[in-house]
């Protein structure tokens, strides 16, 4: 998830990993993480180049907000909220918001982000607007989508996607059944009111059903969604990684490098615990400078666990399957 949650069920996540195994991409020589400094201390972050700077927005605060001019040195900026939505109190008594998704169309910034509470799907998605994408100037425009404890899914970690026929679509989810989609409406942001269907993307035969944070993107004649897999949260106790299948509708139905349905448990390994980088995601990825980016939390094992920012090239094989350079 991208977000710190679900403790009360990292108990059964044990019972997970013992699941159909994944694919799992090529291992190949790569370039490794690209070097970061200042302040990375970051969890679920979601980056866009805005007015030639990076903006890094990730979990808590109120959306923390980190800018690098380089994408190499990064400096704490704030929040994206000065102060909470009321509404925010009804999903988490704590205010406290997880895993935001920035992107910028129609000439302005929209933030999607999730309020929910620890183990629970009583949770909703948000919508912020900002003609500039910095800290301090977003315009909340409310929920977009919520859930409840009699719900089968969970409306966390929100992504949007707009497609190659310039529909948009916002991809979420975490636990419960996985992962899911509803049609956006440019004009307001919310949901689409011709659209009512609720599109099932990824899923896992063993409870928790622990697949989240999906990022869907567009390249060629597929759609890729990118998900978290495993134990979130736990430090260096961390059983995290990303998988991805590709479909050729951005509603599925999206398989992975062996054919496997992602809704029947199928998912190709991208990056996964690397020495004391332990469990990789909550993930987004960028187009930046004529390539991907994946941008994504680990777990320092260097450092007792804490979360931290590590960015990744993403690399294509001739078969149309991204991996980690």
């Amino acid at each position: 998830m991208r977000r710190i949650m679900l403790a009360a069920l990292s108990c059964v996540l044990a019972s997970s990993l013992a699941a159909a195994p994944a694919s799992a991409a090529p291992r190949r020589p790569g370039d490794g993480p690209l070097p970061v400094t200042g302040d990375v201390v970051v969890h679920d972050p979601t980056m866009i180049r805005a007015r030639g700077d990076y903006l890094v927005y990730s979990t808590h605060g109120l959306i923390e907000a980190r800018v690098s001019r380089d994408m190499k040195h990064f400096t704490r900026a704030g929040d994206a909220f000065t102060e909470p939505p009321a509404w925010w109190r009804e999903y988490s008594p704590e205010n406290d918001p997880w895993a935001p998704d920035i992107s910028f169309h129609n000439g302005r910034y929209l933030l999607y982000y999730a309020v929910s509470s620890f183990g629970s799907n009583h949770s909703a998605i948000g919508l912020a607007t900002s003609r500039t994408g910095l800290p301090g100037s977003w315009t909340d425009h409310g929920v977009v989508y919520a859930t409840t404890t009699g719900d089968d899914h969970n409306a966390i970690d929100p992504d949007l996607l707009v497609d190659h026929e310039g529909r948009w679509w916002l991809s979420f989810g975490s636990h419960w059944t996985g992962i899911r989609m509803i049609r956006i409406d440019p004009a307001t942001g919310k949901r689409h009111a011709g659209d009512r269907t609720l599109y099932h993307l990824a899923t896992r035969p063993d409870a928790p059903y622990a697949v989240e944070a999906p990022i869907v993107v567009r390249r060629g004649a597929y759609y890729y969604l990118f998900a978290s897999y495993d134990r979130c949260c736990a430090g260096v106790d961390s059983t995290y990684k990303i998988k991805v299948g590709r479909a050729t509708s951005p509603t599925g139905p999206y398989v992975d490098r062996d054919g496997v349905p992602m809704l029947e448990g199928g998912g190709t390994v991208v990056l996964e615990t690397e020495g004391s980088r332990i469990g990789p995601g909550g993930q987004d990825v960028v187009f930046d400078k004529g390539g991907h980016l994946l941008v994504h939390h680990y777990y320092d094992g260097e450092d007792g666990g804490t979360p931290k920012l590590a960015l990744r090239r993403l690399a294509w094989d001739e078969a149309g399957w991204p991996y980690v350079r």
